[in-house]
C-alpha cells in the first residue's frame, strides 16, 4: 500500500489465506446451491449476501455469472453422481430403469429450479455435455436391457438416452407450469420410457 501498511489479508501467512479463499467458495457454492435450488430468478446479489461475502469477494472466485452457474451444476452433479452409487441397478433391466428415476427423482427434482436458473448463463451444448456421466450409466442400463429382451433395438441407443434426457426435462418444465405436480412426475415419466423403450 501507498502508506507502506499491509492489510490484514496481507499480514496473514499464505497457507491461511488460501485457506479463508476456499472457506469462502465453499460458503458461496454453499449457498447457490441452497438459492439457485429454491426458485427462478436468483441473482448473483442474493447469493453473496446468503454466503455473507462482498459481491467483489464473489467476483473474486467466481468473475461472471456464467462462471458461477458452471460451478454450482459441477457442485450438484458431483451429489447426484455420488447418490447414483447408491442406486441398485442389478436384476431386470427395465425394473432398474425405474427405480432409478423413482429414487433419483428427488434430486432431479431439486435440479429444477438450479436449471432454470443456469439456462440462460451456459449453453445448452454445455449443460448436455456435464450430464454425460450420468447419462452413460443410462446408456449401459438400456444397452444391458436390449441384450436381454427388455428393451427394443429397432432405435439407436443414444436416441433411447437422448428421449429420457429430454423427457426428465419436459417433466421438470410441466411441474414449472403447474401442469404436473413434483409427487406425479416419477410415475408419469416411468411410464412413458416404459411405453418407449419395450419392444
Amino acid at each position: 500500500m501507498a502508506d507502506g501498511k499491509t492489510t490484514a489479508s496481507a499480514r496473514r501467512p499464505s497457507g491461511q489465506r488460501r485457506a479463508d479463499a476456499q472457506r469462502n467458495m465453499d460458503k458461496i457454492l454453499d449457498a447457490g446451491l441452497k438459492l439457485y435450488s429454491s426458485r427462478p430468478g436468483v441473482s448473483v446479489a442474493e447469493v453473496a449476501e446468503a454466503a455473507g461475502v462482498g459481491r467483489v469477494t464473489l467476483y473474486g472466485h467466481f468473475p461472471s455469472r456464467t462462471e458461477l452457474a458452471k460451478a454450482l451444476m459441477d457442485r450438484a452433479f458431483e451429489e447426484t453422481e455420488a447418490a447414483w452409487e447408491g442406486v441398485d441397478t442389478s436384476g431386470p433391466a427395465d425394473a432398474a430403469l425405474a427405480r432409478v428415476v423413482r429414487e433419483q427423482w428427488h434430486l432431479m427434482e431439486r435440479n429444477r429450479n438450479l436449471r432454470d436458473n443456469v439456462i440462460g448463463d451456459v449453453s445448452p451444448q454445455w449443460l448436455r455435455a456435464r450430464h454425460d456421466p450420468i447419462l452413460r450409466r443410462i446408456e449401459e442400463l438400456i444397452t444391458r436391457g436390449r441384450d436381454d429382451g427388455a428393451f427394443r433395438t429397432d432405435l439407436p441407443v443414444s436416441w433411447l438416452v437422448t428421449s429420457l434426457y429430454s423427457l426428465v426435462h419436459a417433466a421438470s418444465d410441466e411441474i414449472t407450469a403447474g401442469r404436473l405436480t413434483a409427487a406425479e412426475a416419477p410415475e408419469v415419466l416411468v411410464a412413458s420410457l416404459r411405453s418407449l423403450y419395450r419392444t
